[in-house]
Order: structure tokens, then sequence, then C-alpha cells
């Protein structure tokens, strides 16, 4: 019992000035010292798990002045929601908790956070609970007004806080002492830094660098004209959740009891990703998957209009690997009025995208076969299995032999003929413009019929989007395989989406799962994809400088050869005047056919280059409304050293890519009319 007295003896008493070493191990905060007390300016944080680790994260300064404002109204919190992140997220003022409003994600505690303590690793500020920030600031005010410190205090964590003066207040973690029974802390350990208030704390920078951040800098550097003159808002980025939902079908459970144990991380990534593509092959996960994606659209969609009732701009979408393909897929089945969509906005239901589709009585009826419906009926068999049954099927169901082949016949029919033309504006008279039935050529087309575009996807119904895209984009996308692995050869010039005018294919130059979109619209001429300027203007150092010593090559190779040349026609000139002057004759007429001949190697790679520099127009079709349609990121100075290792890492590039993200925003603004403040060389 006595240590235990000498120790709370010890607590009641003023704590001397700690020693050089421990001062050593925090920083000195700059404060005033005057005699006259201010209250405290608080700030809101919210929390998230980020490697099983709890990180305070600070709302921007509006957000946190907005929740401050609702705090400090008299009103009861309780019921109070403040949205915040631009309408991304709800703050349940009374709970304390802040709430995803589009997609699924784990709620994060809120805190008004005044007191702070630097953390033990990271040297990050993390703020003390509401109560005992509020027993800080009591006690600090008290110090103040009567120039009394050296004061100790104990959170209810049992950390110990001494407030030395203004300049110097410190933390120490709780150590037990030597009676593990009833023991109090003591001020031994390494003492860390307690701070009062947000000053010096970043409060306006997102610690994560994604897509929505990287898209609010370039504004300000790339639109600050239009910005200034409000001629324009932000672009709001909102999430399509679709992986999550497949894979809550119990298949990865089962699929982990045969992976391999070998190559964890790649075995993982396989499952995780590459997988996908698997069930998107599937007849039992692609419809799924299809109405899933459409679902959360247009749910999305309908939810944020309500959230913003004024909203009067555009939508445009971006998906990226397989994400891209589906939205490709959903597009392509779209049809070309929406008709009465408009009055369908507040309706979560989805449109399925069947159009005038018989049932299967109809096609019955219309066949003469009506008194098989009730033997149909009976089985459970609708149209969609009715035709996957054969022969033997419909035998075995006591269909007779004539009905047999009619229905046989009929299924097969509509299902080879299903969606394969579709209405095109006419081309100019005299232009040499393939029809729509030649929309794509496959060596399995029969009597001069060409496969739509969704020729070889597995039986699928497309949902209907209840809006417009204005722009599609794909990142890193494996449309251009697909499509070629379908069997498509070509693509119709004249063929544009139904719903949306334009259409960018933004890759990575060592992607692996990438694949260019044009050669397939103008499959006889080989050219370069457009290169996307670098976010600072010009190309990267790099490959300008691997551009310069091509050229300063090819030169140096051309003016040996023309030297060469000239001198071995001094050492083989006749002599003679008369023989000198037929042969020089002979000379000018073979010198065409012998330069076009052996310099033509020489000179294709220097026309290469001189074509990438001059840009000529290329016709790539209307799939993007005349204009490009593969764009091709600049490659870093390090991934240049080895494309292999560095291939994984730039199918992810496209969500921290500033040059992604700025062709984005110069796209969408210029639906708008709105231009860049300079255009990028």
């Amino acid at each position: 019992m006595s240590s235990v007295q000498s120790q709370q003896e010890q607590l009641s008493q003023s704590d001397p000035s700690p020693s050089p070493n421990s001062c050593s191990s925090f920083e000195l905060i700059d404060m005033d010292a005057g005699s006259l007390y201010e209250p405290v300016s608080p700030h809101w944080f919210y929390c998230k798990i980020i490697d099983s680790k709890e990180t305070w994260i600070p709302f921007n300064s509006e957000d946190s002045q907005q929740l401050e404002e609702a705090y400090s109204s008299g009103k009861d919190c309780n019921g109070r929601v403040v949205p915040t992140d631009g309408g991304r997220y709800d703050v349940h003022l009374g709970e304390r908790m802040r709430y995803a409003v589009y997609w699924d994600e784990l709620a994060s505690e809120v805190r008004r956070c005044t007191w702070f303590y630097k953390g033990d690793k990271d040297n990050k500020y993390v703020p003390y609970s509401e109560s005992f920030s509020q027993v800080l600031e009591e006690t600090y005010m008290l110090a103040v007004t009567l120039d009394e410190w050296k004061k100790k205090l104990e959170s209810p964590n049992r950390e110990i806080i001494i407030l030395h003066n203004p300049k110097l207040m410190v933390h120490y973690q709780p150590v037990a002492g030597s009676d593990d029974w009833g023991s109090t802390p003591t001020e031994q350990g390494r003492p860390r830094t307690v701070k009062r208030g947000v000053e010096n704390i970043s409060v306006d920078i997102h610690c994560v660098n994604d897509f929505r951040s990287v898209s609010l800098n370039l504004l300000q550097t790339h639109f600050k004209k239009a910005q200034e003159n409000q001629q324009i808002g932000r672009v709001e980025f909102l999430p399509v959740n679709w992986h999550s939902p497949l894979h809550s079908t119990g298949v990865d459970v089962d699929l982990q009891r045969i992976t391999l144990p070998s190559i964890n991380r790649l075995r993982h990534f396989t499952n995780d990703t590459i997988l996908d593509v698997f069930f998107y092959n599937s007849p039992t996960y692609c419809q799924t998957i299809v109405d899933t994606v459409a679902s959360e659209m247009n749910r999305i969609y309908t939810l944020f209009l309500q959230r913003n009732p004024d909203f009067k701009g555009g939508v445009s979408i971006a998906g990226h690997s397989l994400g891209s393909l589906i939205l490709f897929d959903i597009l392509t089945n779209q049809k070309d009025s929406l008709g009465d969509i408009d009055s369908e906005k507040d309706s979560l239901n989805i449109v399925m995208d069947q159009g005038d589709t018989p049932t299967l009585e109809e096609d019955l009826k219309k066949l003469q076969l009506s008194e098989f419906f009730d033997i149909f009926e009976k089985e459970k068999v609708d149209k969609e299995a009715l035709a996957l049954c054969t022969d033997q099927d419909l035998q075995e169901m006591g269909i007779p032999l004539g009905p047999r082949k009619k229905i046989l016949n009929y299924f097969s029919t509509r299902k080879n003929s299903m969606g394969i033309k579709r209405p095109t504006p006419q081309p100019a008279s005299g232009a040499n413009i393939p029809k729509e039935s030649e929309f794509c050529s496959s060596s399995n087309t029969r009597n001069g019929d060409y496969l739509d575009v969704g020729i070889g996807q597995v039986s699928v119904k497309y949902p209907r989007l209840i809006y417009k895209p204005e722009i599609f984009f794909a990142f890193g996308s494996p449309i251009g395989m697909f499509l070629t692995v379908r069997g498509l050869k070509r693509i119709d010039p004249n063929y544009r989406f139904p719903t949306c005018k334009g259409f960018f294919n933004i890759y990575h130059p060592f992607d692996p799962v990438a694949y260019r979109i044009e050669p397939m619209v103008v499959p006889g001429v080989e050219f370069e994809p457009m290169l996307i300027p670098h976010h600072k203007g010009r190309k990267r150092m790099h490959l300008e400088l691997r551009e310069g010593l091509t050229r300063m090559s090819m030169d140096l190779k051309n003016n040996l050869l023309g030297s060469l040349r000239m001198a071995w026609k001094s050492f083989t000139r006749a002599p003679y005047p008369a023989l000198q002057a037929s042969e020089t004759a002979e000379e000018t007429e073979a010198e065409p056919e012998s330069t076009s001949e052996k310099p033509s190697d020489v000179n294709t790679e220097e026309t290469s280059v001189a074509v990438k520099e001059e840009v000529l127009p290329i016709n790539v079709g209307m799939l993007n409304g005349g204009q490009r349609i593969d764009y091709v990121l600049q490659e870093k100075p390090i991934e240049s050293f080895n494309e292999y290792l560095f291939a994984l890492q730039s199918h992810l590039c496209y969500w921290e890519s500033e040059d992604t993200v700025l062709l984005v925003l110069k796209e969408i603004y210029q639906t708008q009319g709105i231009f860049l403040d300079q255009p990028l060389q």
C-alpha cells in the first residue's frame, strides 16, 4: 500500500521540468503565451481503417464548417444529417457516424476535434475524445487565466498529459508500476507532443490521390479561367460496384479449396480479377453481371438526381478492364430512342430491352402449334429453354415429328438472325461505304449475311439505361480482343452506339490487357494511336530524347549512304566525255529505280517518324463521332527500363494518372463549349 500512496502523492504534486534527453524527443509548439484566454477553434475528423490501423482524416474546411454550424445551431443533433464530400457521404450528427451514399462501405466514426497528440510511428496527429478534449480545454483555460502551469491530467486510457506551459505540453503512454494490482501510470517512456487546435495541421489535402482529387487539382491549373467566370462546375465521379455481388455467391470459397499454395499473390490476383472474364463468358453468371451493372448505374443516377434536383449537366461513363467490355456490350444493345424514359427516372426498376419480343404462346400460335403449349407449360419450358432443346428432348415430351421440325427450324432461324441488322444514317451519294449489314465480316457467314457486334456472346437480355451517356471512356480495355475472338474482323465505319456519341479507348503502352480498336475500323492501314500529351505540356523528356536520337541516326545514315554513293560514282565514271555524257543520261533514268529499291528500307522509318509528327488525318469511322478512338499514355522514364516489370502496375495506373484525368476532363468540358486555358502541345 505504501507504494500506491507514494505514487498518488507524486501525482498530486506539480511535475518538475523534463530532462534534456526527454525534451529532444518532442517538438516545441509555437503558441501565443498571452494572459488572455481565447477559445480553441474545432475541426471535424472521421476515422478510417487503413491496413488494420485507425487513421483520422480531416474533413475539408467547407464540410467542417457546415458540421460545426449544425452542431452549434442549438437544435437537437439526433436525426440531423449533414451531406459531406460533395454529397457522397452523409454525417449523422447525433450518432457521430459517416455513411456512404452511393455504394456500400463500412460506416466510420466522426469526431469534433480540438486537442491532439502525435502518433507513435507515422507522426500523424491523433485527436483525443470529445469529452477528454473538453477537460483539457478547461484545464488550459484555468492555467492561462491564473498563470499556473505544470498541470498533470490522466486520460480515461490512463495516459498522462502534462501542461508545462503554452509552448510545451506532452503526453506519456501508460506504463505500469512495479505492483500489477492497482498500479498507477507514471511519466516514463518517450513523451509525445500535445497540440491544441488544428493550426499547422493540413486539413484540405486528402491522403488518397485518387481520380477525384487529381481532377480537382487539374481544374485549378488547366480550367482556371472557366472556374473564375463560373462557367463550369466540378465533375463528380461515382463508382459502380458489380464485383462484390458477383463474388458473394460462394464461388470464391470453392476456388480457394482448389487453388495451389505457391505464388500466392499472383494466384490471388488471378482468382480475383482474371476469373471475372470467365464469369462473363458463362451463361450462369453473364446475366447476373449485366443486370448488376445496369441496375447500379440506374440506381446511382436516380439517387443523384434526387439529391441534386437542380443538376443540368451531362453524364459520361468509364470502364476499366473487363468493366469496359461490359459497358460496351450494354451500350451496343441499347435502343436508338429512349421513348418515355424521362418519366421513369424516379423508378429504380430496370426496363428490360426486350422490345416487342413475342411470348412462347404467341410463337406457337404463329406456327399453328398452340395445342402443344400446355405440354411446354407442364414441363416448365420457356422460350429460352425451348431454344436449347434438341430433337430428342422434344420427342421425349411427346411432340410429333412434323411439329418438332417446325419448332427446331423456327428457333434456329431466330437465333441466327438475332440482332443482325441495325438502322444507320444513309451515306452521301457517291460515297463508297459498306452497307449496315457489313458491320463486321466473319469467316462463318453465309449467303452474304454478316454477323452483328454481339456475335459469339452468350444469350443475354440487356437492360436499358435510363439516360444517354455523352461519352464512354475505356481504360486498359480488352474490347478489341473480345470482338476478334467473337468472330468480328471489321467494324463498319458508319457504326456508332445507339445512345452514346463519344468513345475513347485509353491505354498504357505496357498494359498486357489493353487492345486497340481503330485497326478493326480501318484494317488496311497501319497508323499509330494518338499520343496523350503530358499534363504539363510537351512529351516526356526521355521520349523526346529517344525520337531526337532516332532522327539524328537516320540523318547520319542517309548522309553516309549519300556520300558513299557519290564516291562510287566518281570512281566508276568513264574518262571520255562522250561516254560520260551518255552514262550520265542513263544514270538519271536509272536513278529513281535504284533509289526506290535500296534506300527504301532506310527511308521507311524516317517516313514513319515524319507521319507521327504531321499527324495526317485518318478516317476512323463514326464510333467516336469522326474523332480518333485509340489514345496511348506516355510511359514514365523508369517504366521504359523494363516493360515486363511494370506490366501489371501499368494495368492499374489510370486512376492516379494526371494525363488520363486531364483527357477525360477536356473531352467532357468540350461538350459544353469549355476548353483548356492553354492547349497542350
